[in-house]
């Protein structure tokens, strides 16, 4: 991916902004092992965002999931991590999965914090935290995700 700044209010603007799924495709939520990536446009089509769903790992774990949002192809605004070890961040301070991620001016998504439980009060629902995790990302016409493996 390519290395993409934006400043710290532009940032937000792409967050706050309001997202909306390109088409009425249906898709499969990621078995264990799989990923997704979910193309998403702003309410004036004017920028294009990612809603990614990963399921990766070293080894398969049905309770670990990211989700991400992303803009400008690679800029990562904001991701969730549930099931996953602890994130260091660059002051050495480990912060417990699951945690938060959202992007920092010079730092990209390299900081983590706990999860705001008053914005994600299902992180042990796959189905909720995704709710939960496009809703924190204004994403108000979400695409239509069917269950699969979503437990």
């Amino acid at each position: 991916m390519t290395d993409v700044s934006l400043t710290q209010d532009e940032a937000e603007a792409l967050r706050a902004m309001e997202k909306h799924r390109v088409d009425d495709r249906r898709h499969s939520f990621p078995l264990g092992g799989e990923s997704l990536a979910v193309l998403l446009q702003s309410a004036d089509r004017q920028e294009q965002f990612f809603l990614d769903i990963n399921r990766r790992g070293r080894r398969i774990d049905l309770r670990k999931v990211t989700y991400q949002n992303r803009a400008r192809q690679s800029v990562v605004l904001v991701r969730l991590d549930l099931g996953g070890p602890p994130h260091r961040n660059p002051d050495g301070v480990d912060i417990p999965c699951p945690h938060l991620h959202e992007y920092r001016e010079g730092f990209g998504d390299k900081w983590a914090f706990p999860v705001p439980r008053d914005r994600f009060s299902r992180t042990g629902d796959l189905r909720g935290a995704l709710e939960d995790f496009m809703q924190f990302c204004n994403i108000t016409q979400p695409p239509c995700i069917e269950e699969g493996d979503l437990v």
